[in-house]
């Protein structure tokens, strides 16, 4: 039996149980035509799951437990990596990157995100011992905007969004990786300059705006001509009408 179906499989009894379900029949009609009965009895037989012959119930035993978390995590990982950093459609490479899991490559991934609790779907990723580590002795390498003192200037690491409307409104304000940015206010609320313009945002917002704590430095003068000279040399042109006056409000 492949690999990858019995990922699926494992991958779909994580979901129920997540939600509160997990019985054979909730299990057949959520996989649809990709519900294999031979792969749920190797799943049983190799020691990952137990099935209740009464009530049908389905549950990890340990050593499925811990296959089933990698797994999840993985993916869940994978879809924050390509839709935060890499700003792609994320779920088929999510798929094909829960089947290739090393948990030490995933624990790197994790690092370099920040530690992310959730996909972008708002799903629970499950720890690593990256994250338990760091939450003790290890300052992360990310940071959120909100954590710039006023006057401050830092690199955009990755945007964390609830949806695409929200991706797209950032992206227009390039707001978006590797844009240098400056904290000039944060009450009554949050000011930050991109590119000369001074925009008005959402705590909520600043939060999800993470920046490499290595960029933090006190001036921006450097960094923007650097910017803007990488920008002509690609030939990097902005929308029509991006460029507003004065203050703008991101909601």
């Amino acid at each position: 039996m492949g690999k990858h179906l019995l990922d699926e499989h494992r991958e779909k009894i994580w979901i129920l149980l997540e939600s509160g379900g997990g019985t054979v029949e909730e299990l057949e009609k959520k996989m649809g035509e990709k519900y294999n009965t031979e792969s749920l009895e190797q799943l049983v037989t190799g020691g990952d799951i137990r099935v209740d012959e009464k009530t049908h119930e389905i549950n990890f035993t340990p050593k499925g437990l811990e296959a089933g978390r990698l797994l999840i995590r993985s993916h869940r990982i994978a879809e924050r990596l390509i839709s935060d950093v890499l700003g792609g459609e994320f779920e088929i490479g999510a798929c094909e990157f829960e089947h290739l899991t090393n948990k030490d490559l995933v624990d790197s991934l994790c690092t370099l995100l920040g530690h992310p609790r959730e996909c972008p779907h708002g799903h629970p990723i499950p720890l690593g011992e990256c994250c338990r580590i760091s939450a003790d002795t290890v300052k992360s390498s990310i940071l959120p905007l909100s954590s710039l003192e006023i006057g401050q200037c830092a690199e955009i690491a990755y945007v964390q969004c609830k949806d695409k409307r929200e991706i797209h409104l950032l992206e227009g304000l390039q707001l978006k990786p590797g844009t240098t940015v400056k904290l000039h206010q944060r009450f009554p609320t949050y000011v930050i300059e991109v590119e000369g313009t001074q925009i008005a945002v959402d705590d909520e917002v600043v939060k999800n705006i993470k920046i490499w704590v290595s960029s933090t430095r006190s001036s921006c003068g450097e960094a923007a001509g650097d910017q803007a000279e990488d920008q002509a040399q690609r030939g990097h042109r902005r929308p029509r009408g991006f460029r507003f006056r004065g203050r703008r409000r991101i909601p």
